[in-house]
Formats: C-alpha cells, sequence, structure tokens
C-alpha cells in the first residue's frame, strides 16, 4: 500500500499529488514528485539564476527525502525538465555538488513550459 510523504520543508503540492510515495518492494521504494523553485516559507517562485532556482529544487528534493528517511544517497532515478537546454551545464553542476560519488541514473529533456513560469522542474526515485 502507498504510503504518501510531506512536509513543511518543501512546497506543498499545488495539484492532485503528493510531495513523494513510499511502496515496500523488497526495498522501500520512494517515488518524488516533481519540484520547482517555490519557496516552502512563501510559497513563492524562486526568481534568480538557473543555479538559484536549481539549488531551491535539490533543497525541495532533500526535504521530501529526509521527511521520508532517506537521502540523496538512496535516490536511483531522476528526471530534470528545462525549458531551455542551454541551461543543461549550469543545472548539472548545481545538481551535481548534492550527490556522491555514484549518482543516480537520468533522463533530463527539454519542454515548453513548466508550472508557474518556473525553468527547471526535477523528480526522483529512491530505495532505501
Amino acid at each position: 500500500m502507498p504510503q504518501a510523504i510531506s512536509t513543511p520543508g518543501a512546497p506543498k503540492a499545488i495539484g492532485p499529488y503528493s510531495q513523494a510515495v513510499a511502496v515496500q518492494a523488497g526495498g522501500r521504494l520512494i517515488f518524488l514528485s516533481g519540484q520547482i523553485p517555490l519557496d516552502p516559507g512563501t510559497g513563492e517562485l524562486v526568481k534568480g539564476t538557473i543555479e538559484e532556482e536549481t539549488r531551491r529544487v535539490m533543497e525541495n528534493l532533500k526535504a521530501v527525502l529526509a521527511a521520508a528517511g532517506a537521502g540523496f544517497g538512496h535516490v536511483v532515478r531522476t528526471t530534470i525538465f528545462l525549458t531551455d537546454l542551454g541551461d543543461f551545464a549550469r543545472v548539472n553542476e548545481v545538481y551535481g555538488s548534492y550527490l556522491g560519488a555514484a549518482p543516480p541514473a537520468r533522463a533530463t529533456v527539454q519542454v515548453a513550459a513548466l508550472p508557474r513560469g518556473a525553468r527547471v522542474e526535477i523528480d526522483a526515485v529512491a530505495v532505501v
């Protein structure tokens, strides 16, 4: 039975989804919904450089992982959504600074638009 994970350390869901969902499957699987650069305190989009937006996204993911009893070392898969693949290298630099020596599998795709005008969104799957 899936368990919804929620924390005030990351923005509340703005639609019909959970911040993350955990399931028992050999190990505990945690499916994190995509995070955009929303400040969890204000609910407002962080405006700034793509690096600042990516850092906020990673901090949001970190908070949801912690609420599920996990960390970035448990993440096995992510997807990065960018509105401009020209930001790829700068996003990679920030994203990579949160991960260890064995980063998760990943896909990166360019999309036409993201919620609230965000430029980056990242989702993840973790195993504990």
